[in-house]
């Protein structure tokens, strides 16, 4: 079962009563009716009138009344609404069961406990649908004492997984704030207009993450974050000029009816993109020198890249049964993997599967695992990869091992969420690691062409030595020794005359 409060609130109930027993906008509104209410259902239905339609007057008034009593002191936008849907599956609940489900919410949030209903707020609950119902109540208590509202979104979800476990309905996802925001449905028809694949919310956030996946300080977390097309605002400590304690970025051509850009916290993209949090993924602020990466340098960055993984698989299955928990930080540290992968090679299915797993890699309630070794060697290796897409821009070999290594890796999250009774990170995990089989199915089975090298500087990176008396695979030179170049074949001799 699903709850969604409505954002933002109504200023007046009257048009959404209206609303709720009219036809709606398909006519599915059918035998629409009062379920449950401060006071009993048949006290507050709206009567017919002798034309047939319904006579409002009474109800919308006992509605008010609390609100128009506090006079200045009320709410500007007084109106809570909130639907309560269940599953296509699930089996059709009757009016005393959505009754009861209806009541538990209002216990649950605080607006009217069990055994206050003359004096907390007044609501209803209409039902003019098979799988759902509409709760609306108003904030103003009957007693005169302030309204309030604390994470009335987790009290609602939990109220859901109640009725879950009550009636039998499908499970669904705890209210854990694992999962990232979803975009909001004037987001979603505006990406629509203007012809994009998705909301600028979830381009941001994945660029977002890619960005502190692949870097090792914040000044390289801004610069990966203006290369990648991003525009990017820090904010910085009133006290300290000089200390970054915040961030917004936006998206070009992403504006509001000013003309101004639509700017997103970092927080409001998902839970582990806030800056505080941000900032406990970076060790130092380290350089190493800018030059070319041979192809030698490439190869061991892959390979290194691919053992990484495999050892983390191979932790999180062993911890899985012992001690779970300890297993969280090299859950979290994978997702950096994954998205600086997708990255590297530019894969439309890896982009897919890194935001899949993003969900299975949170812990609970924005929490961030302690360090452990595995997710530190994760975190250098997503680095590595950062570094040899951003030195380099040529992917030179299709990664096959280290993708198909990734597939194992979520596989073993997958794993441990299971064992933790966390079913919507699981099933993230599992739709991520299908989508790495596939990728590693589709992958070529030539390399591509190599595209010409750029530098940059990285931090605290090294990369491998391509060993001594041997030639760099890329034909550069290292400081000090000559390049050798292969014998050249001498020309075929010019044939005089006219051909035969």
């Amino acid at each position: 079962m699903i709850g969604k409060i409505s954002v933002p609130r109504g200023v007046r109930c009257e048009p959404l009563i209206r609303y709720l027993y009219g036809p709606g906008r398909h006519e599915e509104h059918t035998d629409p009716h009062i379920v449950a209410g401060w006071r009993h259902p048949a006290e507050l239905e709206p009567p017919l009138r002798a034309d047939g339609s319904r006579d409002f007057r009474r109800l919308s008034g006992l509605l008010n009344q609390p609100h128009a009593a506090l006079g200045k002191w009320g709410f500007r936008r007084p109106v809570w609404h909130t639907v309560m849907r269940a599953a296509p599956r699930d089996k059709i609940l009757s009016d005393d069961e959505w009754a009861q489900i209806a009541g538990d919410v209002m216990n649950r949030t605080g607006l009217s406990p069990y055994g206050q209903e003359d004096d907390a707020v007044r609501w209803i609950a209409v039902r003019h649908g098979d799988d759902h119902i509409h709760i609306v109540a108003m904030l103003a208590r009957q007693d005169r004492q302030r309204v309030r509202l604390d994470f009335e979104r987790l009290r609602v979800r939990k109220a859901c997984l109640a009725a879950e476990e009550r009636y039998g309905l499908q499970s669904t996802a705890p209210g854990d704030r694992t999962a990232a925001r979803r975009p909001s449905r004037a987001e979603a028809e505006k990406a629509a207009r203007r012809g994009l694949d998705e909301a600028p919310r979830i381009t941001l956030r994945r660029r977002v993450t890619t960005a502190a996946a692949t870097s090792a300080s914040s000044a390289e977390f801004f610069a990966r974050l203006q290369a990648a097309g991003v525009l990017a605002r820090p904010r910085h400590s009133s006290r300290d000029p000089g200390q970054v304690t915040g961030y917004a970025v936006a998206l070009p051509g992403d504006t509001a009816r000013d003309g101004s850009p639509v700017w997103y916290g970092g927080a409001k993209l998902a839970p582990d993109l806030s800056w505080p949090k941000l900032s406990q993924r970076w060790p130092g602020t380290g350089h190493a020198p800018s030059r070319r990466l041979t192809a030698a340098e490439r190869d061991a960055a892959w390979g290194q890249a691919a053992r990484v993984a495999a050892e983390a698989t191979g932790q999180i299955r062993a911890l899985a049964a012992t001690d779970p928990a300890a297993a969280a930080d090299a859950a979290w540290a994978a997702s950096d993997m994954l998205h600086a992968a997708a990255a590297m090679l530019g894969s439309r299915v890896l982009r897919q599967a890194a935001d899949f797993y993003d969900r299975a890699a949170r812990a609970p309630y924005g929490r961030i695992p302690a360090p452990t070794p595995a997710g530190n060697q994760l975190r250098q290796a997503a680095r590595l990869l950062g570094a040899l897409a951003y030195l380099t821009r040529d992917p030179a070999l299709t990664p096959i091992l280290l993708i198909t290594r990734l597939a194992a890796l979520a596989e073993a999250v997958a794993h441990l969420r299971d064992t933790q009774q966390r079913a919507a990170q699981a099933a993230a995990a599992r739709a991520s690691a299908g989508h790495l089989h596939a990728a590693a199915r589709l992958a070529p089975a030539r390399p591509p062409a190599p595209r010409p090298q750029t530098t940059a500087r990285l931090a605290g990176l090294s990369f491998p030595h391509p060993g001594p008396g041997r030639q760099p695979a890329d034909g550069l030179a290292r400081p000090g020794q000559p390049i050798t170049r292969p014998p050249r074949r001498p020309s075929p001799p010019r044939r005089r005359g006219p051909a035969p």
